[in-house]
């Protein structure tokens, strides 16, 4: 009798669940989209169907169908499914879920596929809770995930998953599965007789950005404000869709893939981009000033002395976001994207400095040379401190030839300026300075850097 009021209270959750959720896939024929893992030839597909799923972890945007992929494969193999999230649920119901499996398969032999949603929001210590039993083979564990499992997942237990991408669904996959919500009598709407305009379809394909529970929710809400047998416009799906939560985790790999495209933008001197990607960030609630930060080290990284009014930018852009917040901070912030964008660039001082750390790692022992060395006693002075020196004041042009390098990196050249922007005048006066040098070196009858006794 238990069982049968189970069943009951199943069919009446499946009737009141959201149509996102009714309409949700249950063989490989049904489901739409990834046709790389489950198209003739697509990988899963050919595992399922030789009994041989291993455990793995489908990486992919909200609405792709990790979830049901799992379902499926548990279905397809004859496997008991059981459900975990890693946001609602702890390590304890990992160990119920383990016991059970370790009794489903001795009594009855039966496997059982463990599927984890969002498995990211676990974090690393108690990911370890599922790698013996993924080791023993008691579960094969599916995890979905919405972002990069190499920063999010435990390195021991995705040494022991293959990770499949999926892709965010095509607009005409989303236009059939509209088609196909709007004539199911049984799982769907068709019961009400609501049609889709072409306009409509287009508009609400195109705007859940391949998200496919996207599209079926706003369909959904749609259909419950009109009566049946409406023909659903696109008017009728703006106003069940409103604004978007725009795709954008603060703390996740969209947040470093947007921050890249901005950088990369500016790099390339497309102010258009860079007001793109700067608006995509800032809209979706990113710290202003993290942004500023990022803009302060490209000033540097890949503008340097090539305008070196560019730093100037960003710092004050920086300020005025600090003092007076946002959203009016933004257009300083866009100010200075477009000024870094437009700027003439150089990496000079970027490489120079690699350069020049690397040798600071690589002899750090080396000693300062004797007359670059303070001498402020006369124990000091009479072992050699600053014996040479000479103090540029005193020479013609302030120019002096003297070596300010270890002995072992004489001659090494860091900085290299570029021929853009500001830094070309860097470069004439760097070409200037060397020939004076050679000029003071030959009048004296020194060999380069030479000291003076």
């Amino acid at each position: 009798m238990t069982d049968l009021f189970r069943q009951q209270a199943e069919e009446r959750l499946a009737r009141g669940a959201p149509l996102a959720d009714r309409m949700r896939p249950r063989t490989l024929e049904e489901f739409v989209g990834q046709e790389h893992l489950v198209g003739r030839d697509g990988v899963l597909r050919r595992m399922i169907e030789a009994d041989e799923v291993h455990s793995l972890l489908l990486w992919g945007p909200p609405g792709t169908g990790k979830t049901t992929l799992a379902r499926i494969v548990a279905e397809a193999t004859g496997a008991r499914f059981a459900w975990f999230s890693a946001v609602t649920m702890g390590v304890a119901d990992v160990k119920r879920i383990v016991a059970e499996a370790r009794n489903a398969l001795g009594e009855h032999g039966r496997r059982t596929v463990l599927f984890c949603d969002e498995i990211h929001r676990f974090n690393k210590a108690q990911q370890d809770a599922f790698l013996p039993h993924v080791e023993q083979g008691l579960v094969t564990l599916i995890g979905a995930t919405t972002e990069n499992p190499s920063f999010e997942v435990n390195a021991a237990l995705l040494s022991r998953m293959r990770v499949y991408t999926l892709t965010p669904l095509e607009p005409e996959q989303i236009g059939n599965l509209l088609d196909r919500a709007l004539a199911d009598t049984g799982r769907g709407l068709g019961g009400r007789g609501l049609g889709l305009d072409p306009a409509g379809r287009k508009f609400l394909s195109e705007a859940a950005q391949g998200d496919a529970r996207v599209a079926l929710s706003t369909l959904e809400l749609a259909a419950a404000l009109v009566p049946d047998g409406t023909r659903l416009e696109r008017a009728d799906l703006e106003a069940a869709l409103q604004r978007k939560a725009m795709r954008y985790d603060k703390a996740g790999e969209e947040h470093y893939n947007v921050i890249s495209a901005l950088h990369k933008s500016l790099r390339d001197s497309d102010p258009q981009g860079g007001l793109y990607w700067l608006a995509r960030m800032l809209e979706a609630g990113e710290d202003p000033l993290y942004v500023a930060r990022r803009l302060v080290r490209f000033a540097s990284e890949d503008v340097g002395l090539a305008d070196p009014r560019a730093l100037e930018q960003a710092v004050a852009a920086q300020q005025a976001v600090h003092f007076i917040g946002m959203p009016e901070g933004a257009l300083a912030l866009a100010q200075a994207v477009v000024y870094l964008a437009i700027a003439p660039k150089s990496n000079a001082l970027y490489e120079g400095y690699g350069r020049a750390a690397q040798d600071a790692r690589e002899t750090e022992r080396e000693a300062v040379p004797l007359h670059l060395r303070n001498a402020p006693t006369g124990l000091m002075r009479d072992l050699g401190y600053g014996a040479g020196y000479r103090y540029a004041h005193d020479e013609r042009d302030a120019v002096v030839d003297q070596e300010h390098l270890p002995a072992s990196l004489a001659g090494r050249v860091y900085y290299e300026p570029s021929p853009r922007g500001f830094e070309a005048r860097v470069a004439d006066r760097m070409a200037e300075l060397a020939e004076r040098v050679r000029e003071v070196r030959e009048a004296a009858g020194r060999a380069p850097g030479a000291m003076v006794e």
